[in-house]
């Protein structure tokens, strides 16, 4: 009997549910744009990889630096603190890494040009609003999303 040889990928696939989940981000309860939360380590691994574009903005909590190596585009990071303050931003170019900010606790990815569009600046607070039942994805101080 012969056996027939096992052909794997390099690269597993990781399935989209791995996003924790999708809300909307908010500065002083002016929704700014949709946000897909990346809490645990293979969506956080995963990030943007692979996408062409990002309409709205990535949260990945627990992370203090990020890198753009195989990214489509560039991007606009904005680092949080333990409050969801904006403690720095910075425009993230194609194939570069940041350096650690150590006060940081969640990273804000964004299509570069985006934080500009929104006026989102260091010293600001966001929140992440789940879209669903209202109820809070980040660790900042809650009020209910309205439009303007």
């Amino acid at each position: 009997m012969t056996r027939t040889p096992r052909v794997r990928s390099r690269r597993p696939r990781l399935p989209e549910t791995q996003v924790a989940g999708q809300g909307w981000l908010l500065r002083d309860a002016k929704v700014l744009a949709s946000v897909e939360v990346a809490r645990g380590r293979v969506a956080k691994a995963r990030g943007l990889l692979g996408r062409r574009s990002l309409d709205g903005a990535m949260l990945i909590q627990g992370a203090r630096s990020v890198h753009s190596f195989n990214m489509a585009f560039e991007l606009d990071v904005a680092f949080l603190d333990a409050d969801m303050v904006v403690i720095r931003t910075m425009r993230l170019h194609r194939n570069r890494i940041t350096l650690p900010v150590w006060r940081a606790r969640s990273v804000l990815e964004a299509e570069a040009g985006a934080f500009g569009r929104w006026e989102l600046k260091v010293g600001d607070v966001v929140e992440i609003r789940a879209c669903e039942d209202g109820e809070t994805i980040g660790d900042g101080p809650s009020s209910s999303p309205t439009s303007s």
